[in-house]
């Protein structure tokens, strides 16, 4: 399935067609190995599931120094699974790839990552802090991409060890998509190189006025994860869900981000832009979610998001989107 290439990780890619210096992010941190095609999720979940039992809370947890990448992707088949993704989170039609499903392309290959022996934390019971996405340039249907994925920058948590798991995608050679997404494995601790790392401290939040309200029902798990491959137990059934300690099926976080993004529009954002959610409650489901879309400041090109549970002050996400 997997052939190794001995790529340096400070070899940068070719210019762009204009002439142009490639991205910084061209490169990568750690030596490739390429895939033959994206792996399917399904597999990996279980594989992952199998690997969390051998996987002991301890000291010194080493990330391993490998970059996954498959370098060809044709796009030119997915305009099915694009269209019922944008009918899903509430995109409108367009050929342009948002930066939700461009992390959908790419989530698989992150996993891919997170499912290896020597990953050092269990994939069961990881939880997904935050995300944050840039999109220097649009994605079109029909071109053909490059997309890879590592893991990096193990630091302590009060509650464990959060861990970076980096997604990149490339179109025609130049960087289109990087996504940052966060995850803590609870239990675990890191050893006291660590220890210089500050925790994020979410930042005090006073309840705005809504711009919408969500209501959501049972069937948002399963429609989500037709588009997006996640079947993952917890967004499907409320049996699944209680298997994993949660009373109902909870959202996926990774759809609530996407429909905010969403709802700031093509227009707004723009072609190329800065996208970041945090999250915090679940949303269980069915359930109601208020939701408010506004500038941080009079005059501000950017955006800010927050989604809390109707009637209730309790903050399921909150994030931002900037137009660069």
């Amino acid at each position: 399935m997997t052939a190794v290439t001995a790529h340096a990780g400070t070899t940068a890619e070719p210019g762009g067609a204009d002439g142009s210096a490639a991205p910084a992010s061209a490169a990568v941190p750690y030596p490739v190995t390429d895939l033959a095609d994206v792996p399917a999720l399904g597999g990996l979940y279980v594989k992952g599931v199998a690997g969390s039992v051998t996987k002991r809370p301890g000291r010194g947890v080493v990330l391993p120094p490998v970059t996954y990448r498959v370098a060809d992707v044709a796009t030119t088949g997915g305009a099915a699974q694009l269209a019922a993704y944008q009918r899903v989170v509430g995109e409108p039609s367009s050929d342009v790839l948002p930066a939700g499903f461009l992390h959908v392309l790419a989530f698989p290959l992150a996993t891919a990552v997170m499912v290896r022996p020597d990953f050092p934390l269990g994939l069961l019971g990881m939880v997904h802090l935050r995300n944050v996405v840039r999109v220097p340039r649009p994605v079109r249907l029909g071109e053909r991409l490059e997309i890879r994925a590592w893991a990096e920058n193990a630091r302590p948590h009060r509650r464990g060890v959060q861990v970076d798991m980096i997604a990149e995608v490339l179109a025609g050679g130049e960087l289109a998509y990087r996504g940052v997404s966060t995850y803590l494995a609870k239990g675990f601790r890191v050893d006291d190189a660590g220890a210089g790392h500050q925790e994020r401290v979410p930042a005090p939040w006073a309840q705005p006025l809504p711009t919408a309200r969500w209501r959501l029902g049972k069937g948002i798990g399963p429609r989500y994860a037709a588009v997006s491959g996640d079947r993952n137990p917890i967004h499907m059934s409320v049996l699944g869900a209680r298997a994993l300690g949660f009373p109902r099926a909870i959202a996926h976080g990774m759809y609530t981000a996407a429909r905010a993004l969403a709802e700031v529009g093509p227009a707004r954002r723009g072609d190329a832009y800065e996208w970041s959610v945090e999250f915090f409650q679940p949303v269980l489901l069915p359930g109601s979610v208020d939701v408010a879309i506004r500038h941080p400041a009079p005059g501000d090109a950017g955006y800010v998001f927050d989604g809390w549970r109707t009637g209730r002050p309790s903050r399921h996400f909150s994030g931002t989107v900037t137009p660069l």
